[in-house]
């Protein structure tokens, strides 16, 4: 295997090279951690009823009255 180092590269090589560094750790920050995983289907189904309370108008519990329920207020 040759062994490049930046001082030989073009700048075109060194510029292809960035980017796909640049995509590489896109793509890992950007990843889904929980792809893959499956939901118990209680979880499920609770997520699907909260998004028929939202697109109901209904979206819970004020931040200030959740607040004052764990006292940290």
């Amino acid at each position: 295997m040759m062994s490049t180092t930046v001082a030989q590269m073009t700048t075109d090589e060194l510029k292809e090279m960035i980017e796909s560094i640049i995509e590489q750790k896109l793509a890992e920050l950007l990843a889904d951690p929980d792809n893959g995983l499956v939901l118990r289907p209680e979880v499920e189904q609770r997520l699907r009823q909260q998004a028929i309370l939202v697109v109901a108008g209904e979206r819970g519990q004020s931040l200030d009255d959740v607040m004052q329920q764990l006292g940290l207020n």
